[in-house]
């Protein structure tokens, strides 16, 4: 029996709050193709309930035609979460077979894509080249090349524009030499994670989902398991477990994986962070642990398989780590957590993990508001969307969630 307090009836009350478009601000036109907080992010909630029944398409085209109201951005600076990619993202989850609604705009925006992608690899081409370090922008699920690589693999995974995409996170993982610091990870940053300027020159190397380098291991594995791979993926692959295997700290409640290094801690072996932090998708056990699974997957490896779905459940049946979630959301709240393990539960070799999403989806409601910041990534649409998962038991049919990686 449904009651007032269940997923789906605070999913239903998510959606009628989140009926009406908001058109973005005259001065910031490009907001509503933002997926994070924008109308395209907010679209998605109506296009999977449309395309499950829960709502119409009448209640979704208002939040699509908001989001491509103005001219849609194919800049540099535009990437899975604004501008072109996010439009086309958007209007792909849109897209059924049995009524291929969009698909003119989408043909259109994907030639777009294709070549932001070929002019960003020819960007991270040259930046390698000259020796300088990489920034979040250009490799991240948000801006960078993971997350139009992503939406790539749904659209064209044959395309030369995937094959690249590919090619450049293989050369990302290759160690490099920057000034006097000596050999660093690829994917080493010049920035702090907040991507303010670092006091020393140093940088760091980060882990996390969002930004770190689990965000290239999702999109080299899943594409790997569809058969989609170039030269060096499989070592790829295997050289950020590798890193993950050196980083990974045993505690109490199981292993976890600190947030992000820096020079000293890089060089003394040992991570600053004293224990596992607030579990999450953007960083933390969650979304790492998904990232490992999904590379044991794909590299046939069932142990190793085995050790990343042991450190998810030790991690989602820890009080200690549960209870440093403050909020609902998909970015680094409940939603996030629950859309992130029934993902993994769904591979998983044993049913351990498919036992926890009951008590997940419990605290994703107790936690889950109506009103609010509407947006996707730290709002209710993608609050909506997680609960919408657990209404239905089911993967969702638009694949919403593989803007995060973890399908």
């Amino acid at each position: 029996m449904t009651t007032a307090t269940s997923p789906a009836v605070l999913a239903d009350t998510f959606a009628r709050h989140l009926a009406t478009p908001v058109p973005p601000p005259e001065d910031q036109p490009w907001a509503a193709q933002d997926l994070a907080a924008g109308a395209a992010g907010s679209a998605l909630l109506h296009i999977e309930r449309a395309r499950t029944g829960d709502g119409t398409w009448q209640q979704a085209h208002p939040w699509i035609k908001t989001a491509v109201a103005t001219p849609v951005s194919a800049a540099d600076t535009s990437g899975l979460y604004l501008g072109a990619p996010a439009a086309a993202f958007m209007l792909d989850c849109a897209v059924t077979a049995e009524a291929p609604r969009y698909q003119e705009a989408l043909a259109a925006l994907d030639h777009h894509v294709a070549q932001l992608a070929h002019r960003r690899c020819d960007a991270a081409r040259t930046r390698m080249r000259h020796g300088r370090p990489a920034g979040f922008r250009e490799y991240d699920i948000f801006y960078g090349l993971t997350g139009i690589g992503a939406y790539l693999l749904r659209r064209s995974p044959s395309g030369t524009a995937m094959a690249r995409v590919l090619a450049y996170l293989v050369q990302l993982t290759r160690p490099i030499r920057h000034g006097d610091q000596g050999v660093l990870p690829g994917w080493w940053v010049d920035h702090q994670p907040d991507l303010t300027p670092s006091t020393v020159p140093a940088g760091h190397a980060n882990f996390g989902a969002a930004h770190g380098i689990t965000g290239p291991l999702l999109l080299l594995a899943r594409a790997l398991r569809q058969g989609v791979r170039v030269d060096g993926q499989e070592v790829a692959i295997d050289t950020i477990l590798h890193w993950l295997d050196t980083w990974r700290q045993d505690g109490p409640a199981g292993f976890w994986w600190p947030e992000h290094l820096r020079l000293g801690e890089l060089r003394t072996g040992r991570p600053a962070q004293p224990g596992p932090a607030r579990p999450s998708w953007c960083y933390g056990t969650p979304g790492i642990a998904r990232a490992g699974q999904l590379a044991a997957l794909a590299r046939r490896d069932p142990a190793r398989q085995r050790l990343y779905e042991d450190a998810l459940v030790r991690c989602l049946t820890d009080p200690d780590q549960l209870s440093e979630i403050t909020d609902a959301g998909l970015c680094h709240g409940w939603a996030g957590v629950y859309q992130t393990a029934f993902r993994a539960a769904h591979d998983a070799a044993a049913p351990a993990l498919r036992a926890t999403l009951p008590d997940l989806a419990a605290a994703l409601t107790r936690h889950a508001r109506p009103g609010g910041d509407p947006g996707l990534l730290q709002g209710a649409a993608g609050t909506a969307l997680t609960l919408t998962t657990a209404a239905h038991d089911a993967a969702p049919t638009s694949g919403w969630d593989t803007c995060l990686l973890i399908d």
